[in-house]
């Protein structure tokens, strides 16, 4: 049976050095809006509006979303947890005037030694990576709960594979990610997403902008 770290190895691996350098393009510039039909501007307004000088950030693809928005306070306290080290060094090397703190760790096995809780956790574009079905990634939430200071948000979005409107290019783009084990978003529902939020919080949000699902949970 494969380990939790088995499992997930598929969605991150594609994260290496040089497709790093050209995912700000290819997927925050032309995927976004062309494909997925959720201009990455939309995506920055959401990531914006919920971070607070408190953040963690799960799986951190570029550090772009964190370069680009504005903290709440001059000397945030910022943590990065992502499987993927090319990604970790990657994004730490981009938001180093932050002093961010990383961990390599796969977020669908129990954190070891948790951190003091956070007032914000991004889990930005991390679903569709994470493998089965949404009862499985839903894993990811509950190891991240306990991280929440009271009354603090995690929010992210996500590529859905199903119920929501794609054009042919995207069924075609997601078909081919799904058989490279890039994406395990095939039975990502909008209806999936919100079971598995309202099962561990008391409050959340679910937008649908294209194929993507924009969220974010609370307790209380």
């Amino acid at each position: 049976m494969p380990t939790p770290v088995d499992s997930t190895h598929a969605g991150q691996a594609v994260y290496t050095r040089r497709n790093l350098a050209l995912y700000d393009l290819i997927v925050l510039r032309l995927s976004n809006r062309g494909i997925w039909r959720c201009p990455t501007s939309r995506l920055l307004e959401h990531y914006a509006r919920h971070l607070s000088a408190n953040h963690l950030d799960v799986g951190v693809g570029t550090g772009f979303f964190l370069d680009r928005s504005r903290f709440p306070s001059h000397q945030p306290r910022l943590a990065l947890f992502d499987l993927n080290a090319d990604s970790l060094s990657h994004t730490a090397a981009r938001v180093k005037r932050l002093q961010p703190q990383t961990r390599q760790l796969d977020i669908l096995a129990p954190i070891e030694a948790p951190p003091a809780p956070f007032d914000s956790i991004g889990v930005n574009y991390l679903l569709h990576c994470l493998p089965g079905p949404m009862t499985h990634k839903a894993r990811a939430f509950d190891h991240l709960a306990p991280l929440l200071a009271p009354g603090a948000t995690l929010f992210g979005a996500t590529i859905l594979g199903d119920g929501v409107t794609r054009s042919s290019l995207a069924r075609r783009l997601m078909a081919f990610y799904n058989a490279k084990g890039i994406f395990s978003n095939e039975a990502d529902t909008p209806q999936a997403l919100e079971r598995a939020l309202a099962e561990r919080f008391s409050h959340h949000q679910i937008e649908i902008v294209g194929c993507v699902a924009l969220f974010s949970a609370r307790r209380e």
